[in-house]
């Protein structure tokens, strides 16, 4: 009898796990979605000639929810405005808004988030954050420079950290035209993250 207690009372949560899951799979399909709308529609796209004629849409990683990660959340205090070097050799204004710390496979891991002091201006994205980070499947499964995700600043001392919708800069696909920030030596990760969009290096030969 106990037995068949525990199935019972164990299904419900066997669901509800499914379900939350399910939900956070959706999030990352729309996200990959959105991200080939703009990048197939010819206003949008850092694509230009035949890399924009032959797009098809972005490889991604399987989603994996080992990669979407509660992080603890601590807001820097007293920073101070500095310059990120850039692709083209030109530098952009941002400033530390807080650090990120994560468990993953048993290892903690900080990263810096950052805000563009040009977007701060902006109503839309006073509340955005930066996060570019590198790990080991830069240059192989993913762009040599590094890889971003988009964030908003959160309500409390937690940060959900989702790498699914961890996506290469505009430079990865059209160094001519854009300068994208290089990745601070800081947010250097030893580890492989395979999530998000992965990278096939046609667009610079």
């Amino acid at each position: 009898m106990k037995k068949w207690i525990f199935i019972l009372c164990f299904f419900p949560l066997l669901s509800l796990s499914q379900s939350r899951i399910s939900k956070e799979r959706k999030e990352v399909e729309k996200f990959q979605k959105e991200l080939n709308k703009e990048y197939l529609n010819s206003k949008e796209t850092p694509l230009r000639g035949d890399n924009f004629a032959n797009f098809k849409g972005h490889p991604f990683f399987p989603f994996n929810p080992k990669y979407r990660i509660n992080a603890k959340f601590i807001k820097s205090e007293n920073t101070q405005p500095f310059e990120i070097p850039t692709s083209s050799g030109k530098t952009k204004s941002y400033q530390e808004y807080g650090k990120a710390t994560f468990e993953l496979d048993g290892k903690f891991y900080t990263l810096s988030l950052y805000q563009s002091l040009d977007l701060m201006k902006l109503e839309k994205y006073k509340n955005y954050l930066f996060l570019p980070f590198r790990d080991a499947t830069n240059g192989k499964e993913t762009y040599g420079g590094g890889k971003y995700m988009d964030l908003v600043v959160p309500q409390d001392n937690m940060i959900v950290l989702d790498f699914n919708k961890s996506y290469q800069p505009f430079c990865a696909y059209n160094a001519y035209d854009y300068n994208c920030p290089i990745v601070p030596e800081e947010n250097r990760l030893p580890i492989e993250i395979l999530a998000g969009v992965m990278y096939q290096d046609v667009y610079h030969h």
